[in-house]
């Protein structure tokens, strides 16, 4: 009993110490073998005469770490200027998700922000319904840890037996009915009875209505398909109604009037075609059209700074920046986002194209911070990657204006006094009335359309 006792109590700990250095198979044998000998000391105690009052047993319970941990998930933290969002699931209950695996995305005024899973498992309990708004902290779904990991080791397994089991037999091969439902095949055909000398112009009535019969459905299917008006409603996602919102407000509060230009294309259409390739092999991006326009408007921008400046309505005042943030918007299929460049009037062609890419990249893949839309002096928006050719661009509050650009398309100029075609784009300047006059919002215009034209003005600071 003694050799027991000595045995059980080795073997407890063995098991606390394999708990704690975390090797659960060694503590799943420790437990087995104090359970073993466990039992066996209580059946040497029976065995023995000794009055039971005397001994002092007592239990001990061990446990491994569980891997059936649930743990629950709460909404991250916001941004300052967000409060709260709704809910689009991505998964539903009894899912099985993987580690950093998107299990849901919170819709926000600004941007969506994604939820990963902290670790595989299954989803135990979604604590928010499908659309329901959430604030940061607030706890959105119940998650069990290591739970779906077993079941997607054996899925391969189950499917082996079934690819082995024979196809169903079709319907060919059914067996005939029985011979009590079948009646005797006659031999002979009945009499016909004589028709009517009358009869022989016209056809019965009944002839003609299967025929009628048969044809209705047909028609009546024919028409429906020709007819069909479905209609359907989708809810208003959050950054839908905040830029419906914006712009309004802009309608409402800003006096926009629109002045127009034309760029001739000719002269950056050539500079990037020469240096395109050094450009791409010296920076690995490549050089666009887009870096000029952000350049020569950051140019424009500082000539005129009351364009670059903004109406406090608040108190009343004039903010004049001295630093320069290009918006650029950029179409997602949630909505519009206008993604900030910052400090453009020290970068270059390379630093804006870089940051584009960077900026691009990060709204396909939906991952925009509200931090890279805070902000922006200026907004240029391209509506010329989608072929348009003209339209008038609304202000991006609180902003006071708004470049618009178009896309490019070979069209006759007079040039010295000759007609030549030329790739020409259209470019409008929405501004807001209350703080730019018209005579620094086309001089603005003009100067983007020098730059462009010319890129050697910025070398020249004319």
């Amino acid at each position: 009993m003694l050799s027991h006792s000595r045995c059980l109590t080795r073997n407890f700990s063995r098991s606390l110490s394999a708990l704690r250095q975390g090797n659960q198979a060694l503590a799943r044998r420790s437990s087995t073998a104090l359970t073993i000998n466990h039992s066996i000391s209580l059946n040497n105690i029976v065995k023995s005469n000794l009055p039971t009052n005397v001994f002092q047993i007592q239990y001990f319970r061990t446990s491994v770490a569980y891997r059936d941990e649930v743990v629950t998930v709460k909404t991250p933290a916001f941004a300052e200027s967000v409060t709260e969002g709704d809910v689009r699931w991505e998964k539903a209950v009894g899912d099985t998700v993987t580690e950093d695996e998107v299990v849901c995305e919170i819709e926000t005024d600004k941007t969506s922000v994604q939820v990963p899973s902290p670790a595989a498992g299954v989803i135990e309990e979604l604590l928010v319904p499908d659309g329901g708004k959430v604030e940061g902290g607030t706890p959105l779904f119940k998650l069990r840890k290591g739970a779906g990991a077993p079941k997607a080791a054996e899925a391969p397994k189950a499917e082996a037996p079934a690819a082995a089991a024979p196809p169903p037999p079709s319907a060919a091969a059914s067996p005939p009915p029985p011979a009590s439902t079948v009646g005797p095949i006659p031999t002979s055909m009945p009499p016909v009875p004589p028709v009517p000398a009358h009869a022989m112009d016209t056809k019965p009535v009944s002839a003609i209505k299967p025929s009628v019969a048969a044809a209705s459905p047909a028609a009546q299917a024919e028409g429906a398909a020709k007819g069909v008006r479905t209609e359907s409603r989708v809810k208003m996602n959050r950054m839908r109604l905040r830029i419906a919102q914006r712009l309004k407000e802009a309608q409402d509060t800003c006096a926009m009037l629109t002045t127009f230009n034309e760029v001739d294309m000719s002269n950056i259409s050539e500079m990037r075609k020469t240096y395109k390739d050094a450009f791409l092999k010296k920076h690995n991006i490549k050089l666009g059209f887009m870096s000029a326009f952000v350049k020569a408007a950051a140019y424009a921008l500082t000539d005129q700074p009351a364009v670059n400046g903004v109406i406090d309505d608040t108190t009343k005042e004039i903010v004049y920046r001295d630093y320069v943030d290009i918006s650029v918007a950029v179409a997602t299929p949630k909505g519009l986002v206008v993604p900030v460049i910052r400090n453009v009037e020290g970068m270059n062609f390379a630093d804006i194209e870089k940051t584009i890419n960077m900026l691009g990249e990060k709204a396909r893949k939906n991952e925009l911070a509200v931090e890279d839309m805070d902000g922006g002096t200026f907004t240029i928006s391209n509506g010329g990657v989608f072929g348009s050719m003209f339209g008038t661009p609304i202000i991006n509050p609180p902003q006071s204006a708004i470049l618009g650009m178009h896309g490019i398309f070979d069209r006759p100029v007079a040039i010295g006094g000759k007609v030549e075609i030329r790739p020409m784009m259209y470019v409008a300047l929405t501004y807001d009335h209350r703080l730019i006059d018209g005579r620094e919002a086309v001089t603005f215009l003009r100067k983007i359309k020098s730059v462009v034209e010319d890129p050697r003005v910025l070398l020249l600071d004319m």
